[in-house]
């Protein structure tokens, strides 16, 4: 019996069904193989009061801090985050607020290994614990927390805990290169790569699923948090010089207003459109409606919107970030641009005028697979208890 406790700051509920999904489809994953019992935590950042009254944080309140989880016990305690430290206390923070909850855990739960899912604050606070407990740990980097905490005043205790940790896994190639950046040997990060229910993504023909949508033209989609760094605005500006091409950009977040301003100000208003969040389990067959997907990332690690437009027969633009070309290793997956409008453009114009197709696209998702992704991890962490 391997008994795994997950760590996951970034984990879904029902405030936020689509935070954290890919983590969440990966432990499900983990928790069904036979010989597995598994716990999850997933804690929730919360500034100090009074600043905790503020709407976006009182929504929490809704959400339990125990429950069963489709089938998996998790627990959502909350923790103190102090704003404007840029996380210089946060993983200390986490780190004490779970002590005592691990440990009463551990009394009818004996875990074997503390599985950390992203790199900061996970990290360096599964690390303190583990060495606490007295079990190993393993670290998973997935993109931002290595490009974005693994920079500045948190660098030094991303890459302690990058030293520390027993075992570190990364979603690429060229993630697990930047890990190694920290002070690592190569050899110690292995790469675990993302997966893909293929059939989720599948079945859905492109000419009913643009009727749906009440398009009738070539669509592209751009998909991803409303975040300077996905670079939303590029694809909107690339659609905008391409006439009658339309995009929908699919995401929510804090660049919304900004991006919508730039649509009125580009006048493109009856070609492009932002739709807010879609909920995970409906993105397939909207995907399905585009002729090609566009995402101007500044930094990815593999993104999870690249192999499911690959999935649904959709080929991708995309910047050479992350592990993009450990994804198009055909010419029939897409196509890398530079990050401007004119380069996205030129891109998305070629596979719209030479459409490669749908069944050859989806080959490129086919090695991307939820159990090829469980039975890897399970691997790894049973590797690291055997230790």
């Amino acid at each position: 019996m391997l008994r795994v406790l997950t760590l996951a700051s970034l984990f879904p509920d029902a405030t936020r069904p689509n935070f954290g999904v890919f983590v969440e489809r990966q432990t499900l994953g983990l928790a069904a193989r036979p010989g597995v019992e598994l716990r999850v935590v997933a804690p929730i950042g919360v500034p100090p009061w009074p600043l905790d009254r503020l709407s976006r944080h009182r929504a929490f309140d809704a959400v339990p801090e125990a429950e069963e989880w489709r089938g998996v016990p998790l627990r959502r305690p909350r923790f103190v985050s102090l704003p404007g430290t840029s996380g210089r206390f946060t993983a200390a923070l986490l780190a004490r607020r779970l002590a005592p909850l691990l440990a009463e855990m551990r009394r009818d739960f004996p875990f074997d290994v503390i599985d950390a899912e992203f790199f900061f604050p996970d990290g360096p606070a599964a690390v303190a614990l583990g060495r606490r407990l007295g079990v190993p740990v393993s670290i998973k980097a997935r993109g931002a927390d290595i490009h974005h905490w693994g920079q500045g005043p948190t660098r030094p205790q991303v890459a302690r805990a990058a030293r520390e940790a027993d075992g570190l896994l990364a979603v690429s190639q060229a993630l697990a290169a930047d890990v190694a950046a920290l002070g690592v040997p190569r050899e110690k990060v292995r790469v675990h790569y993302t997966g893909v229910d293929l059939a989720r993504f599948a079945g859905t023909p492109r000419a009913e699923a643009k009727a749906a949508l009440g398009i009738a033209g070539p669509l592209v989609i751009s998909l991803g948090a409303l975040v300077a760094r996905k670079g939303h605005d590029v694809a909107i500006e690339a659609v905008a010089r391409l006439p009658g091409v339309s995009l929908r950009v699919i995401g929510e977040g804090p660049e919304r207003a900004r991006l919508a301003a730039l649509i009125d100000r580009l006048g493109v208003a009856d070609r492009i459109a932002l739709l807010g969040a879609v909920p995970h389990a409906e993105l397939g067959p909207i995907l399905a409606a585009a002729d090609v997907m566009a995402l101007a990332s500044a930094s990815e690690g593999l993104a999870n919107a690249w192999v499911e437009a690959l999935a649904a027969g959709v080929p991708i633009v995309v910047t050479d970030v992350g592990g993009a070309r450990e994804v198009l290793t055909e010419c029939a997956f897409g196509r890398l641009a530079a990050r401007d409008p004119a380069a996205f453009a030129e891109a998305i114009a070629g596979l719209l005028a030479a459409p490669p197709a749908p069944e050859a696209v989806r080959r490129g998702a086919e090695r991307f697979r939820w159990e090829t992704n469980a039975e890897a991890l399970h691997d790894h962490l049973a590797g690291l208890v055997a230790r």
